[in-house]
């Protein structure tokens, strides 16, 4: 079973994933996600970056933000996988054990760690 995500961290990243098909459908979620909640967009990535596989974009917010933009990433992410973490400072670990997905689970390169 998918691990869902929880709020139980200070201070968490979303990352959306996407294909070359799909760059401005998720570049406006994520643009939307920053103006309605606050949370900072960070770069669209058009290829992958860091242990994420894919093209992404991430979402940096806090647990004040959790309870609602969570919620509103899951009934709004369309065909998009996102990964949730907490961010602890053990980079190997809020990419594996303090992860979370919205959609269905893509492997993630943890060698890089």
């Amino acid at each position: 079973m998918t691990k869902r995500p929880t709020n139980s961290y200070d201070q968490y990243h979303a990352h959306v994933y996407f294909d070359g098909n799909s760059t401005e459908k998720a570049s406006s979620l994520c643009q939307k996600a920053g103006e309605l909640f606050g949370v900072k967009v960070g770069r669209v990535h058009q290829k992958p970056v860091g242990p994420h596989p894919c093209r992404s974009c991430q979402l940096a917010f806090d647990k004040s933000q959790f309870d609602r933009l969570i919620p509103w990433l899951e009934n709004n992410r369309g065909e998009f996988t996102v990964l949730v973490h907490g961010l602890t400072g053990n980079d190997l670990a809020d990419h594996t054990e303090h992860a979370a997905w919205l959609g269905d689970p893509v492997p993630l390169n943890l060698l890089i760690f």
